[in-house]
């Protein structure tokens, strides 16, 4: 556990009174936020404490959520924060949680001085400062003091009543798009460049040896836009079809229960995947157009295309070789392991629900 201890005066009044926080937090984004909220936490409460204490906060990087849909009164067993020394323990973690369709973006237990938040929930944006509105408001809860509440944060994330304690949802309006955001942000698709290394190489060198073929650079010069955004349009949907079907990243639901969640995570797989793809795609042209830049003189093509060229012809030259290229990294995927385009394509938790989903099938199997 990292400790991260932040001691704030106390005011005059009840001198000596303390309060900890403990923040367990998923691996990944969870885990930075908590840092983050640990570091300014004890002044914003300080600064809307009447008492006067002194707030100390440390974080532990730790992933106790077994499934997403997890009854809370099982979370509060698993976590057990009352074997804790901190007198509040907050939990966050990536994982979305929903009741029924309503995003729930925390469960607050003031008997068991506990809140579990989950970060997908509150969308994709401005995470931090959502996360940390949650939070001020589940310790207010959990204390029974209203003062400590964010201005304007009850109204903005409305709450029911649940068996264990309290409900907070997503704020109204266009919910399931922010927990799929939250979902996708979690999944972090800037990464799939850097995570598949062997697409990379395979994609460049298929633009590379297209590079050097005049017969592309007369397709290029001829096909027109229309015909080129046709390519590079066919060549990501099938960079991303390949990654999906060779590597088994699309949920069947087993039971029509599951059906609307396989739903939910399907569509973050696949916009996770359009992202990433198409950030490789825009890493690929800027490589080629450097590459061709480079290797390719202008009276060469001059010379072959029939009339002078200029930058826009390198452009329009790259614009299919991108495309091209692009193909050739959804063959090249194919020599990445499951594990590795996994690695690249999800967030820590969601590959721990993927094994703990697959692995009873594959035993019985």
């Amino acid at each position: 556990m990292k400790a991260n201890e932040h001691l704030q005066e106390g005011r005059s009044g009840a001198a000596g009174e303390q309060a900890s926080v403990l923040f367990i937090a998923d691996p990944g984004k969870p885990a930075a936020v908590a840092e983050r909220i640990a570091e300014y936490l004890p002044e914003r409460l300080r600064s809307s404490d009447r008492v006067g204490r002194r707030w100390t906060t440390c974080v532990r990087r730790k992933p106790y959520l077994p499934d997403e849909q997890a009854d809370f009164a099982d979370v509060i067993d698993t976590v057990d924060p009352s074997s804790e020394e901190e007198d509040i323990v907050v939990y966050l973690t990536d994982l979305p949680r929903r009741e029924d369709t309503l995003p729930v973006v925390a469960d607050v237990s003031a008997d068991h001085k506990f809140a579990l938040i989950s970060v997908a929930g509150v969308g994709g944006v401005n995470i931090e400062r959502r996360v940390r509105t949650v939070t001020e408001l589940a310790i207010a809860r959990i204390l029974g003091e209203p003062e400590l509440k964010p201005p304007g944060g009850a109204r903005r994330f409305p709450s029911a009543q649940i068996e264990d304690g309290i409900r907070y949802f997503a704020p109204a309006g266009l919910r399931r798009l922010r927990l799929l955001s939250g979902m996708v942000r979690a999944n972090r698709p800037w990464r799939l460049v850097t995570g598949l290394s062997k697409v990379l190489v395979g994609a460049f060198a298929t633009g590379a040896i297209a590079l050097a073929t005049n017969t592309i650079w007369l397709f290029a010069d001829t096909m027109g836009p229309w015909r080129m955004s046709a390519a590079t349009v066919l060549s990501i949907v099938a960079m991303i079809l390949w990654l999906i079907l060779d590597h088994e990243l699309w949920e069947r639901p087993k039971s029509p229960e599951e059906r609307d969640r396989s739903v939910l995570y399907n569509t973050a797989t696949v916009v996770t995947l359009v992202i990433g793809v198409v950030v490789l795609h825009v890493a690929l042209f800027c490589l080629l157009l450097f590459t061709a830049c480079l290797t390719l003189p202008p009276e060469l093509l001059s010379r072959i295309l029939g009339h002078g060229v200029n930058f826009f012809d390198y452009l329009t030259l790259t614009w299919l070789l991108a495309s091209i290229a692009t193909i050739g990294g959804a063959l090249g995927s194919g020599l990445e392991d499951d594990a590795a385009v996994k690695e690249a394509a999800y967030g820590v938790r969601q590959r721990q629900r993927l094994e703990e989903t697959r692995q009873p099938s594959n035993e019985a199997g």
